[in-house]
């Protein structure tokens, strides 16, 4: 009995305390007229910034269905980054996106990211077409 009540409670611990973040970077998809553009260069630019710093995976959500064009979000989680690495991401996902918006055709869609807004595990709680990103 006390064992089963043991392994019960540190489930429920491990459980109740795992990795969730609680503020995500929003990184937006537009379209102009013909479709948006890929999210490669992005999830790219995060794939290297955990091997380089060899950090915990990042927590990705995407939120699709915000337009006629296809247009989505990605909710990317930074509560596992320490300040120093929290800064480094940002200015690399800033330059990530700046990089992609340069290189894209007048009339197709661009990147919309902005460091200042944080959103947060309550606000993702309220969003439709919320799915967690895999690839």
């Amino acid at each position: 009995m006390k064992k089963s009540a043991i392994l019960l409670s540190i489930f429920c611990f491990t459980f109740f305390f795992s990795q969730k973040n609680k503020n995500y970077l929003q990184v937006g998809y537009a379209s102009i007229c013909c479709g948006t553009p890929s999210e490669d260069p992005v999830i790219n630019y995060i794939a290297q910034f955990q091997k380089k710093n060899k950090t915990k995976q990042f927590e990705i959500y995407r939120q699709s269905g915000l337009g006629r064009e296809g247009e989505f979000n990605i909710y990317i989680g930074i509560d596992a980054l320490t300040e120093n690495k929290k800064n480094k991401f940002i200015s690399g996902l800033k330059a990530a996106v700046s990089s992609q918006n340069a290189k894209r055709k007048s009339n197709s869609g661009n990147v919309n990211f902005d460091e200042t807004q944080i959103v947060t595990k309550a606000d993702l709680a309220n969003a439709r077409n919320l799915t967690i990103y895999k690839k």
